[in-house]
């Protein structure tokens, strides 16, 4: 099978169950909660006394980390949150999750992998990833990490997630009695890729029918362009590294577009790679295109002074 072909297969899936959420609303028999593969961290619950805004107590109704640290010899101190894709309706944690771990571990990043709650309206899902990102800060020390350089990394839906957070965050209540909420969520970078930025396109079938999942039927004008995030963008939001392919009919490149444009005219630092070829996936976790963007993130990441010498 080819890699388009795969790439194809998979978002048609996804997104053909959000569909059925969106217009059916919640299905008995819902896809099994994500696993953990061999030899994977075990997953970290982000409120071990139940999640906010709960809908039950089943794995789904908990949202978790799974933290991997790379070995001491080579970790330099950054870290980034990964958020996995699948069009608000499942997970991607293989290629978009634990896969992208191991990728960053190999530049000596530590890679916390974000299990958020899916088929949840908003905010569930940015609530769980602003959670993310106080718990690794506020393990920064244990964790061998620089609460500096927490960067978010997210793909398709996963994109949004990122983004969202990157768009909607505060510096913590230094009132909480829970110390992790003490602390800020902000990401001190971004990496989006083939990410949903915006819900305000109405044209759009697909993203019609995630934006229902999420706000429901008739949304109000303000609460859609509240997490259309090209709306949000403010000279305090996070610099950031964009890529889309040209050609991805499911999330068109405009999205991309939109939010590095909004970046720029806040003089926010940001580089957009447009891919020419490939559709939405980019191969799915194999491939040239996805060789590419990972190595121009990285030229990326470290250009903007996010990975320091070990003994520096």
């Amino acid at each position: 099978m080819t890699h388009w072909a795969l790439l194809i297969i998979v978002a048609f899936v996804s997104f053909l169950a959000v569909f059925i959420q969106a217009t059916k609303g919640q299905q008995a028999g819902d896809p099994k909660p994500a696993t953990q593969p061999a030899g994977q961290p075990k997953a970290e619950l982000l409120w071990p006394d139940g999640a906010p805004k709960a809908r039950g107590k089943t794995d789904a109704d908990k949202p978790a980390i799974f933290v991997h640290l790379p070995p001491a010899d080579k970790a330099n101190g950054a870290a980034m949150v990964v958020c996995p894709g699948g069009g608000y309706n499942i997970l991607m944690m293989t290629y978009e999750g634990h896969d992208i771990a191991k990728w960053l571990n190999d530049s000596g990043i530590a890679a916390i992998v974000l299990k958020y709650r899916v088929k949840y309206p908003h905010p569930a899902p940015m609530l769980d990833a602003q959670r993310a990102m106080r718990t690794v800060r506020a393990n920064a020390k244990q964790w061998n990490i620089d609460p500096n350089r927490i960067g978010m990394i997210g793909f398709s839906a996963g994109g949004h997630v990122a983004s969202t957070v990157g768009t909607h965050f505060d510096d913590g209540d230094p009132k909480a009695a829970d110390p992790i909420e003490r602390v800020s969520c902000r990401p001190d970078f971004l990496v989006l890729v083939y990410p949903l930025i915006s819900f305000a396109d109405k044209g759009n079938d697909i993203i019609a029918k995630v934006r229902t999942a999420m706000l429901g039927s008739a949304p109000a004008a303000a609460d859609v362009d509240f997490i259309s995030n090209e709306k949000q963008v403010t000279e305090k939001t996070p610099p950031a590294f964009l890529v889309h392919s040209k050609l991805d009919k499911m999330v068109p490149v405009e999205h991309s577009a939109m939010f590095y444009a909004a970046l720029k005219e806040k003089k926010v630092p940001a580089e957009f790679l447009e891919i020419p070829t490939g559709g939405h996936g980019l191969g799915c976790g194999k491939g040239d295109e996805w060789k590419l963007w990972q190595e121009k993130a990285m030229e990326w990441i470290k250009s903007m002074g996010f990975l320091k010498p070990k003994d520096k």
